[in-house]
């Protein structure tokens, strides 16, 4: 650590360093200079006096000042302090913001290269029927990577089937915790293959975190097969009492086609078995080079 002081360095450079330090911190903060005084057990007066550089602290008080700052002491006097100084006030702007600010930064900060922030990590994205369970729990199985359905990680974080984390958040809750399960997945898993529901992908943030975070395969088949699947799953609602529900799922289908295409990869499961689609996918993952680590 360089010295606090020169020998030869006048004690009012020290003086004007120390207050002009001193000021900026408190202001970084938004600390009212009464505020500070509550803090630090220093009287408004004297930190008015010591901020102006008419002060003559004493080390005690001084270290006062610094804790009640978060700022270390040797940086209010150090000569090479600016530097380090900004640093320690983007670190307590940073402990003090909320989680999603937070996220944003380390976004921000992250490589930006987009192969290395997806590398490791698979989406399948698609609508109902698609494949995504089955194919992801078999995908993950065979490279030995963890598999994991949002829906799943979202009961799993409240405590409730989906059932019922939809009728008591609604919803707008529900794509709330969505985008939430999403960002702790990231933050837990370098390699891994992922599932999420077929709305995900219209809301525009999530969606967004998704292909900015994982290599992502849409899994595509023709209408008839999505009910035709969603039906052998036991799941009678896509029909009950509603005859137009296949012109329902065209249109849904044609809607959200643009925004699945956005994917890095399709597979398309029409008419294929489950070996069969399977091949396909590992295929996909292999030529694209989902799992390799490039450089950032």
């Amino acid at each position: 650590m360089p010295d606090v002081i020169t020998r030869s360095e006048p004690a009012a450079t020290v003086i004007s360093r120390l207050a002009t330090r001193v000021r900026e911190a408190r202001k970084a903060q938004g600390l009212p200079r009464r505020a500070l005084s509550e803090r630090s057990g220093v009287s408004p007066r004297y930190l008015a006096q010591l901020e102006a550089g008419e002060g003559n602290i004493s080390i005690a008080l001084l270290q006062r000042v610094s804790d009640a700052l978060d700022v270390k002491i040797e940086h209010l006097l150090s000569e090479s302090a600016p530097w380090d100084m900004e640093v320690q006030r983007v670190a307590m702007l940073y402990r003090h913001a909320p989680q999603d600010v937070q996220q944003q930064v380390r976004a921000l900060l992250a490589p930006q290269n987009p192969a290395v922030l997806r590398a490791g990590r698979i989406c399948l994205i698609g609508l109902r029927g698609a494949g995504k369970s089955t194919l992801g729990k078999l995908a993950g199985e065979a490279l030995r990577l963890p598999f994991v359905e949002l829906n799943n990680e979202i009961e799993s974080h409240t405590g409730m089937p989906l059932s019922e984390v939809m009728a008591f958040y609604g919803q707008d809750g529900y794509r709330g915790l969505e985008a939430e399960a999403v960002a702790r997945i990231v933050e837990r898993h370098d390699r891994m293959i992922l599932a999420v529901a077929g709305g995900l992908v219209a809301e525009e943030r999530t969606y967004a975190q998704v292909l900015e975070r994982f290599h992502t395969v849409w899994l595509r088949t023709s209408p008839a097969e999505h009910m035709l699947r969603v039906r052998a799953q036991g799941d009678l609602r896509p029909m009950k009492g509603n005859p137009e529900a296949m012109e329902q799922l065209k249109a849904l289908l044609r809607t959200r086609t643009p925004l699945y295409e956005r994917a890095e990869a399709q597979v398309d499961t029409s008419n294929r078995t489950v070996p069969a689609s399977l091949n396909d996918l590992m295929k996909v993952i292999a030529s694209k080079r989902f799992l390799d680590v490039p450089a950032a």
